[in-house]
């Protein structure tokens, strides 16, 4: 694995990947599998280095908000707070796709900062990037018109997974927090701007 883990983080050096390859646990996981569970405290922390994942954040009534993605090289700053803080969590993680994590036991977090200045900054990279993200989930929720989410959505898809979404209109519908028939015909106003393709289950990316 320690090839693996080189390839994927050039900037740790030998010393951190081999106390990763220690203290990690090496899982697969399959798509559609729940990574993250709301209402669980978490004891470990998610480096992806295999696949794609979503996390939403689960509000009191059951509902559903999406956050953001993750994917090869990336770790989950929110779950990574919950965990350090020893809180309950209240977010949820599926996977998009198949793949594989090294979870990162909270306990041996604080020894890898002090030991090893890459790890720390690695974190506070993490942190910057995914509270980025969340600024834009903001201001889409705030200020942007539904058309304007759904290509935000898109182009977030196409970025992590290619020019080829494997996906339906009623999961796209969930994650913006709108309905399918909304979803449908927005999707098809872009088709008939020949900027993306619709077959069933599945949306390309043309000029988009």
């Amino acid at each position: 694995m320690s090839s693996e883990l080189s390839e994927l983080f050039p900037q740790f050096d030998a010393g951190l990947i081999e106390d990763l390859e220690k203290v990690g646990q090496l899982v697969d996981f399959e798509e559609g599998d729940v990574l993250i569970r709301p209402g669980q405290y978490l004891t470990t922390s998610l480096l992806i280095l295999d696949g794609h994942v979503k996390i939403y954040r689960e509000g009191g009534d059951g509902d559903e908000i999406f956050l953001y993605f993750l994917e090869q090289g990336n770790s989950c700053a929110l779950s990574m707070i919950c965990s350090i803080n020893n809180e309950v969590s209240s977010l949820k993680g599926v996977a998009m796709t198949k793949g594989k994590a090294l979870l990162i036991p909270v306990q041996h977090m604080e020894l890898l900062v002090r030991e090893h200045r890459q790890w720390m900054y690695f974190l506070l990279e993490t942190y910057r990037s995914k509270f980025n993200e969340l600024i834009e989930v903001v201001d889409q929720v705030v200020f942007d018109s539904m058309d304007k989410k759904l290509e935000s959505y898109l182009e977030r898809m196409f970025e992590t997974s290619g020019n080829k979404i494997t996906i339906t209109h009623q999961e796209i519908a969930n994650d913006l927090n709108s309905s399918r028939e909304v979803i449908s015909r927005l999707l098809k106003k872009l088709e008939s701007q020949k900027r993306i393709s619709i077959s069933r289950f599945e949306i390309t990316r043309l000029n988009f």
